[in-house]
């Protein structure tokens, strides 16, 4: 018996390594407002919660205080240019998606913009993939950990919470699982892994360290 029917993915630090290129984009930001760069593994630790979130988080660590209004469509524009100039699947990612697709019905939820995230997977050649859905983080539904969306997918694709899995590499998508109620994998390789508390990782839950190791979860193997 299949164990999922649904499987809902994350994907900045779950299925593509896009840290670069969004720290390049915030620290160009940055240097308009004439602020010193960030690392880029500071930036990492930003993401997560949306791009305004991002912003917020790296203006105040570059000293810069509030947000301007005008700084996340500027954002938005050099992300842009940047969008896939460093960005790539993990390793193994792109025949996971493949050999999950042969098991069950697939869903992303982001909270990487809708725009963002429809074109890179185009760029990627991830939009060969039959997703149910893509849902971005500025969709018709609050940004996770908010559940509603996950919920959604779960009503829509015609699975329940005990056969849907969320799989995801930060504290953000531990919480949206848990307030849908549905299985959790977090991807150990995944650069918001570090920000995740081992304390709420729990025994049902799923760690894996590599994409392939995915592909066992969907039949309890």
């Amino acid at each position: 018996m299949k164990r999922y029917v649904l499987v809902v993915f994350d994907l900045d630090g779950t299925l593509v390594d896009s840290r670069r290129d969004l720290a390049d984009s915030a620290n160009a930001l940055l240097a308009e407002y004439g602020a010193a760069p960030l690392p880029v593994e500071a930036v990492a630790r930003m993401v997560g919660e949306g791009a305004r979130v991002l912003l917020e988080r790296a203006f105040d660590a570059a000293g810069l205080g509030a947000l301007p209004a005008a700084a996340l469509p500027r954002f938005l524009e050099l992300y842009d240019e940047r969008l896939d100039v460093h960005t790539r699947p993990y390793d193994g990612v792109e025949r996971m998606l493949d050999d999950v697709a042969s098991h069950c019905a697939m869903a992303m939820l982001t909270n990487k913009p809708q725009h963002h995230t429809v074109s890179l997977l185009a760029r990627l050649g991830l939009d060969r993939v039959p997703w149910q859905h893509v849902i971005g983080g500025d969709a018709a539904f609050p940004r996770k950990p908010d559940p509603a969306a996950l919920e959604w997918l779960v009503t829509t694709c015609g699975a329940t919470p005990s056969t849907t899995l969320m799989v995801g590499d930060s504290r953000i998508d531990l919480e949206a699982a848990r307030a849908a109620g549905t299985g959790l994998c977090l991807v150990r390789y995944g650069f918001g892994f570090a920000q995740v508390d081992p304390s709420l990782v729990r025994g049902d839950d799923h760690v894996v360290d590599r994409a392939g190791q995915i592909v066992d979860l969907m039949t309890g193997a």
